[in-house]
């Protein structure tokens, strides 16, 4: 079964084609970082447009790179949200198109389905298994007791793990995007600071990092206020330190009272060194994967994977109404 699949809800330009939920043929991506680099964060009339530009080109290099013509595919996979609804709009619009001129079966994927199906390309997906998702926008725990049944256990009540690693980043004057940054100076830093480790010890599985956040801005603003040394990369690695073990020690707790037979961590955060570290380092009684690299950042490989499967699990295709949108829970058929 060859899917294609198409990624459009930031600020990537995506277009991939996988075989059987599993095997990527190609897998093109068009970064819009450095232009919104001047911006410090994604502008969203700026993302939209490049979309424009880069999308007739990505479709050609995925193509191209799969060696298969448009009546070899199956399946047509777009990220229908959440994301910005003028990125979602030029995927959602360009894979109708396809859709429509070639008869290929058209389904809408939720993308943080996409972000926990990226594991399946590596490791087969065994259930039942908790999903840690950790994204710029998203922070949850979510059950999975079979393929496409997402059961969210407990989420962020504030805000999501990736925009906290952005302000802290901005603060402290490292360059965008701000995650990978703080992620690096850890490294060479020391976690001397003592910074709070909110909602850790509460008896559900929800997370807050808002005050966390705060916590150290506040730090930071007084430290300056009264010329103090700064030391960028201890800042770095007390704030790591923190958030990791909250989201360590809720994800151990929630596999072990649930009795998961696999961790998964996706999103970009799942790129961050410091949590693959510590997770793999604390939760030893059973496996713990995260993507490659490459498919932690947006990608259309996890969309044709997620939409396979969501597929093979539905038996329904999305009509030509489809369309974007910012707001979408992940639940069966989103």
């Amino acid at each position: 079964m060859l899917t294609l699949g198409v990624e459009s809800s930031c600020d990537e330009t995506s277009v991939s084609v996988v075989r059987d939920g599993k095997t990527v043929l190609s897998n093109v991506v068009l970064s819009q970082i450095d232009i919104h680099q001047a911006y410090g964060g994604v502008v969203p009339e700026i993302a939209s447009r490049e979309h424009v530009k880069g999308i007739t080109y990505v479709f050609d290099q995925a193509m191209k790179q799969a060696q298969v013509q448009y009546q070899d595919i199956d399946l047509i996979a777009v990220t229908e949200g959440p994301g910005l609804i003028g990125s979602l709009l030029i995927g959602v619009n360009a894979a109708k198109v396809v859709a429509m001129n070639y008869g290929i079966p058209l389904v809408g994927v939720h993308h943080i389905a996409g972000h926990i199906y990226a594991n399946n390309i590596e490791h087969d997906m065994e259930f039942p298994l908790l999903a840690l998702v950790v994204s710029g926008g998203h922070t949850e725990l979510v059950l999975m007791n079979d393929h496409y049944e997402f059961e969210k256990l407990g989420e962020t009540q504030d805000d999501a793990v990736g925009e906290a690693y952005d302000k802290i980043a901005r603060v402290l004057g490292l360059p965008y995007p701000g995650g990978p940054q703080v992620d690096k100076r850890a490294k060479e830093g020391k976690p001397v600071l003592d910074f709070p480790r909110p909602m850790i010890d509460s008896k559900d599985f929800n997370f807050s990092f808002s005050g966390l956040k705060s916590h150290v801005i506040n730090l930071h603003h007084n430290m300056v206020q009264r010329h103090e040394e700064i030391i960028v990369d201890d800042f770095c690695a007390s704030f790591q330190d923190a958030i990791t073990d909250v989201l360590v020690k809720k994800t151990l707790e929630a596999s072990k009272q649930y009795d998961v037979k696999q961790v998964i961590v996706a999103g970009g955060v799942a790129a961050n060194k410091g949590l693959r570290e510590k997770m793999s380092k604390t939760i030893t009684h059973v496996p713990v994967y995260f993507p490659h690299i490459k498919y932690c950042t947006d990608n259309a490989a996890m969309i044709a994977v997620a939409g396979t499967f969501q597929y093979l699990k539905t038996h329904q295709a999305s009509d030509m109404y489809l369309n974007g949108s910012s707001r979408l829970d992940l639940t069966l058929g989103a």
